[in-house]
C-alpha cells in the first residue's frame, strides 16, 4: 500500500473519487476532477483512490490533494478511509471494491450508471436499444446533485518536469517531426495484426514512434526490421509518463482502442483510433476530441464482437481496415 501526498490545503469540503482501473479509465475521470475543484464553493480537498498500479497517473494532477493506493484489497486502507471523514464518496467504478470503500467511508455517495444491460443489449443484437452514452456524460450525471457541469475543456493529462523527454535523446531520424503509433492495446481483439500495422508505417511519409509496453517490444521490432530507420520502436524503453511526452510532441497519433488513446487526447493531439473488436459506441471513444482527429472502424458487420475486445475476433473480420485510409489520414 502506497500513499502519495499532494498537497495539504485547509478544508471546507472533502471528497473521495474512487476509481482502481484502467490507464484510460482514470484519465477519463479527469473532467470530474477538475469540475469538483473548480467548481464547488469554498475550499474544497479531493483525494482519489485507485489501484498501485496506476496510481502514479494521477501524481501529477494539481486538482488532487491526495493519491491513496491499493495492491489488491481494500482493507489495506480501511482504516485511513475512516480517518479521514469525507463529506462526499464519488464511486466512478461501481463494482465490489468500490461498494467496501463506500462501506467504510460512511460518507454520502454518489456512483456512475455503468449502463450494463445497455451494453448488454447492444453487444449481444449490434443495435443500441438502450442508451448507453459516454462514460464522461454519465460521471457528470452521477454527481448532478452537487451542482457541477461539464466544463468543455476535455481531458486531462499532467506530465511531471522530471518525465519530460529531449528529443535530442531520440534517434536522429525523428528529431525534426514525426507521428506515433501506439500499436498496443489490453485484448488481441483491440491489436491490429503485425503485417498491417508494418503496412501503415510504410505508408506514412513521415517518420514513425511506436509507443507501447514491454509487451509489445516484439512486434515493434518487427515493424522496425520491416520498415528501416525511420522508424523508431519505443515500446518498454520509456515510462507511461516518458511516453505521454513523447506524445504530447508528436504531430499527429494513430491508436488502437488504448490508454495512450485516451492520454493523447487530454494532451489536445489529433487522434486517429482503430476500433477492432470493439466500438465507440461503447462509451469509451475520445472525449472531446481535438480537431484533425477521426475515428477508423473495420468494416465487420459482426462488431462489437464483445464489450472488451476479448471474444469474437480469431476470424479476422474485425481487423479489416482500410491501411490506405489511416496513412492518408496520418499524411494529411
Amino acid at each position: 500500500m502506497q500513499i502519495r501526498d499532494l498537497r495539504f490545503p485547509m478544508n471546507l469540503t472533502k471528497i473521495l473519487i474512487v476509481r482502481f482501473s484502467s490507464i484510460g479509465d482514470l484519465v477519463l475521470t479527469t473532467p470530474i476532477i477538475r469540475a469538483l475543484k473548480t467548481q464547488l464553493e469554498g475550499e474544497v480537498e479531493i483525494d482519489f483512490i485507485t489501484k498501485t498500479v496506476n496510481a502514479a497517473i494521477l501524481e501529477a494532477n494539481p486538482y488532487l490533494t491526495k493519491v491513496i493506493s491499493i495492491d489488491k484489497h481494500v482493507s489495506e486502507v480501511a482504516e485511513l478511509l475512516k480517518d479521514n471523514t469525507y463529506d462526499y464518496v464519488i464511486d466512478l467504478h461501481s463494482n465490489l471494491r468500490s461498494r467496501q470503500v463506500k462501506r467504510a467511508c460512511k460518507s454520502l455517495s454518489f456512483t456512475l450508471d455503468k449502463r450494463n444491460l445497455a451494453k448488454w443489449i447492444y453487444v449481444n443484437t449490434k443495435k443500441e436499444l438502450l442508451p448507453i452514452g459516454h462514460v464522461v456524460e454519465r460521471s457528470f450525471a452521477a454527481v448532478q446533485g452537487l451542482g457541477i457541469e461539464n466544463d468543455g475543456k476535455g481531458l486531462d493529462y499532467f506530465i511531471p518536469e522530471k518525465s519530460n523527454v529531449d528529443l535530442n535523446t531520440l534517434p536522429e531520424a525523428v528529431r525534426n517531426g514525426y507521428v506515433c503509433y501506439a500499436i498496443g492495446g489490453k485484448m488481441k481483439g483491440k491489436i491490429l495484426p503485425t503485417d498491417k500495422i508494418i503496412a501503415i508505417c510504410k505508408a506514412i511519409d513521415k517518420p514513425v514512434v511506436l509507443l507501447g509496453g514491454p509487451e509489445d517490444r516484439a512486434v515493434g521490432d518487427e515493424v522496425v526490421k520491416a520498415c528501416g530507420k525511420r522508424v523508431f520502436n519505443s515500446c518498454g524503453a520509456f515510462s507511461l509518463h516518458q511516453s505521454a511526452s513523447i506524445l504530447a510532441q508528436s504531430e499527429k497519433v494513430i491508436t488502437h482502442d488504448t490508454g495512450l488513446m485516451h492520454i493523447a487526447t487530454a494532451l489536445k493531439k489529433p487522434v486517429i483510433s482503430i476500433w477492432l473488436a470493439t466500438t465507440p459506441q461503447i462509451g469509451f471513444s475520445p472525449w472531446q476530441a481535438s480537431a484533425g482527429s477521426q475515428i477508423v472502424e473495420a468494416d465487420c458487420n459482426k462488431r462489437p464482437t464483445s464489450k472488451l475486445g476479448n471474444r469474437g475476433y480469431q476470424d479476422g473480420c474485425v481487423f479489416n481496415i482500410d491501411i490506405n485510409h489511416v496513412a492518408q489520414l496520418a499524411n494529411a
